[in-house]
């Protein structure tokens, strides 16, 4: 007997709609490797509605003056907190994570992160107005940038939502944004809320639209001519690949990519708690993480006592069903990600040695037992390639200037963390990191206030704070002449 598929539609101008052609894709949980909906495969006809819809929408939105859009997305994160279970069951769907950690990992910081941006919205700052030439008076205007093309990626899809959609509509813009192909269920679901409470508060729907499709969809969205702006998190091929197509008529890009960060293990450090804390770090979500703490680097008189505690929270660790509270994490979202993480350990060299896991967990499913794998070479690939998996790998460095050296030493540059008591090496250790972020004797924490973004190959942007906010603005001086 075969289980009729969910159908998942498109949300268009407050509407939901089947791609124009009528074509769709299958979508899978990745728990159990079996298909349970059918999602739109947009093409340029959907991208076009979206972005009319968007673009009709965006007058209107942009005049608000920033107290009603506070209203609004106040009303969302209410919303949110309203329907919190329905949001937590199509993530876990979408991406086989454990129900107890979505309920109390992800909603909670969603919902306050969409307040933040309510309150971002009434704080547009500007220098000081005032007379820097004789006879004229010069004024800052902090202009939302028009309709933004955001694509999010499938390994926080519901949560890379809000962080794409609120400083976006906070700052006056109007969204189109493009789920995963392989995650749009609680992306779709958000559009039925945000919908809502715009048709409640008397707003056009089209401020808010939904896509779903593949990497054709996002680039037809990206090099459309109605966006002023392309804001993507994925891999660092598709930022430049996304930033290529931008260049062609000059849009504005943010880009929030890949990451290796490094976790500098200091032989000061309080060895229990470290490795108690990094391994949950490093196994969140299946280290599908751009932060995630699998890259650790410790000095060499401590290395072997570490190894074996690493690895001993490894097999301590637990994956497998949504439903079992006592799971870190699930399955990798996909076949292909499975795919890739068995090649990062098949490939490894002679002289890596596996302490932990290494291998697929159950019979069907993406589930990938928790690795550790010592004994590694700064030019190994498993150092230097993301593998976002449950993957953590363990170099041994002699001094600081070596840990330095190595932690640098990749084409990414998002996040990194030091472990040692001593203050002053903390604070040397935070200037000379080159990451957007550095943690000292913690890793992983984010909080609404302060930014997340890299350097480098990591992309360019901000999203949370204030400065996520700014990236979706754009500033106007005006001048004035005191003659009359």
């Amino acid at each position: 007997m075969t289980t009729a598929l969910r159908r998942l539609r498109n949300y268009i101008d407050g509407e939901f709609r089947d791609a124009a052609d009528g074509r769709t894709t299958e979508v899978v949980n990745p728990a159990t490797g079996e298909p349970y909906a059918t999602a739109p495969l947009s093409a340029a006809a959907d991208v076009d509605a979206a972005m009319a819809a968007a673009e009709a929408a965006f007058p209107a939105w942009r005049d608000l003056v920033p107290a009603e859009r506070q209203k609004v997305l106040l009303k969302i994160a209410d919303r949110f907190e309203e329907r919190a279970e329905e949001l937590i069951a199509a993530e876990s769907e979408n991406c086989g994570k454990p129900i107890a950690l979505v309920r109390s990992e992800e909603i909670p910081p969603m919902v306050d992160q969409i307040r933040f941006f309510a309150g971002a919205a009434r704080m547009l700052e500007g220098r000081s107005a005032g007379e820097y030439m004789d006879g004229f008076t010069s004024i800052i205007r902090r202009e939302p940038v028009g309709v933004c093309a955001q694509v999010a990626p499938w390994n926080y899809p519901m949560m890379m939502a809000v962080w794409k959609f609120a400083p976006a509509l906070a700052a006056g813009n109007t969204v189109v944004i493009k789920p995963s192909d392989t995650t749009p269920a609680s992306t779709v679901l958000i559009a039925d809320i945000i919908g809502s409470v715009l048709d409640e508060l008397g707003h056009s729907r089209g401020v808010f639209n939904v896509i779903c499709g593949d990497r054709e969809t996002g680039r037809l969205m990206v090099e459309h001519k109605v966006p002023a702006m392309a804001s993507i998190t994925g891999s660092v091929r598709a930022g430049m690949q996304v930033a290529e197509s931008a260049s062609k008529d000059l849009k504005r890009v943010h880009l929030e990519l890949g990451g290796k960060a490094p976790v500098v293990v200091f032989e000061d450090t309080d060895i229990a708690k470290a490795v108690e804390d990094i391994s949950v770090a490093g196994y969140f979500n299946a280290g599908q993480d751009c932060t995630a703490a699998t890259r650790v680097l410790v000095q060499d008189s401590i290395h072997d006592e570490f190894v074996a505690a690493l690895a001993k929270a490894a097999s301590e660790t637990k994956t497998g069903a949504v439903d079992d509270e006592d799971v870190l994490y699930g399955p990798l979202n996909n076949a292909n990600q499975l795919k890739q993480v068995k090649g990062f350990i098949d490939r490894l060299p002679a002289h890596a040695k596996i302490e932990a896991g290494g291998e697929q967990v159950g019979d069907k499913g993406y589930f990938f037992a928790p690795t550790v794998v010592s004994g590694l070479k700064q030019d190994d690939e498993i150092v230097q390639q993301e593998v976002f998996g449950p993957v953590i790998t363990v170099q041994s460095f002699t001094d600081e200037k070596q840990a330095v050296e190595w932690a640098n030493g990749v084409e990414y540059a998002l996040a990194s963390s030091v472990w040692t008591k001593d203050h002053a090496r903390a604070m040397r250790m935070s200037k000379t990191l080159d990451f957007g972020c550095v943690w000292i004797n913690t890793h992983i924490p984010l909080v609404a206030e302060m930014p997340h973004g890299g350097f480098k190959k990591s992309g360019y942007g901000k999203d949370l704070s204030a400065y996520g906010f700014d990236d979706y603005t754009r500033i106007k001086h005006v001048m004035t002449s005191l003659d009359g």
